[in-house]
C-alpha cells in the first residue's frame, strides 16, 4: 500500500465523520485520462477533502511555504502536492502541472487562488484557464458547500465534465476559460446549497 492510499484511508476516517461529508457527482471524473478538478476555497481542509472524495489520486499545488520545511516538504510531496510560488507566473509549476496532465493523471485546482474569507466564489486566476487549454484534460466542476463545523453537514458536488475542446481550436484565452470554469462552480454552488 502506498503512503497516499494510506493517509488517504486514516484521513477519510477521521474527517467523514467529523463533518457529515456528504459526496455526489462522482461518477462525473473519468475513471482514466487526464481531468482537472477545480473546486472553490473555503477552508485549509478542502485539499485532504477532495482527496478523500475523488476516487483517483490528486496532484495539488501547494504554496511553496510549505516546502521550507524539510518534514513537512517529505509530507506534503508524499502526499502528490507540488510546490507553487503564489502571486507570479511559476513557470516551473506550469510545467509541473502540465507533465502530470501528460502523464494522464489527476491534477487538482483552486482557481481562486486563496481561501474565500466570506464563503463566496471570487474570480479565478488565469491558471485554471492556462491548464485547461494546454492540455487534453477535462475539466470537472467541484462544489465545497460547508461550513466546516464540527457535526455540521459538509456537501462535496462534482459536475458534469467541461470539453474545452471547442475553446482550444478557436484560441480562446486562459481568462476566458477559467470564466467559464467559475461560471460551473457557481451553478453547482446554487444548485445545491
Amino acid at each position: 500500500m502506498s503512503f497516499y492510499t494510506f493517509a488517504r484511508t486514516v484521513v477519510k476516517q477521521v474527517l467523514t465523520p467529523l463533518y457529515r461529508i456528504e459526496v455526489s457527482g462522482v461518477e462525473h471524473i473519468p475513471k482514466e485520462g487526464a481531468v482537472i478538478i477545480c473546486a472553490n476555497h473555503i477552508s485549509n481542509l478542502d485539499p485532504p477533502v477532495v482527496g478523500i472524495t475523488c476516487p483517483r489520486p490528486v496532484h495539488f499545488m501547494a504554496k511553496e511555504e510549505l516546502f521550507r520545511t524539510p518534514i513537512v516538504k517529505q509530507l506534503v510531496s508524499r502526499l502528490h502536492a507540488f510546490p507553487v510560488r503564489r502571486g507570479m507566473g511559476d513557470r516551473e509549476a506550469l510545467r509541473t502541472g502540465l507533465a502530470l496532465l501528460k502523464e494522464k493523471k489527476v491534477l487538482g485546482l483552486f482557481p481562486e487562488g486563496t481561501r474565500s474569507k466570506d464563503g463566496k466564489l471570487k474570480k479565478g486566476l488565469a491558471g485554471a484557464g492556462f491548464f485547461a487549454l494546454r492540455s487534453e484534460a477535462v475539466v470537472v466542476p467541484c462544489a465545497i458547500i460547508g461550513p466546516y463545523r464540527v457535526g455540521k453537514k459538509l456537501k462535496v458536488v462534482y459536475g458534469a465534465p467541461i470539453d474545452f475542446a471547442p475553446w482550444r481550436e478557436r484560441r480562446a484565452s486562459a481568462d476566458e476559460v477559467t470564466a467559464v470554469i467559475m461560471e460551473h462552480i457557481q451553478q453547482l454552488l446554487h444548485k445545491h446549497q
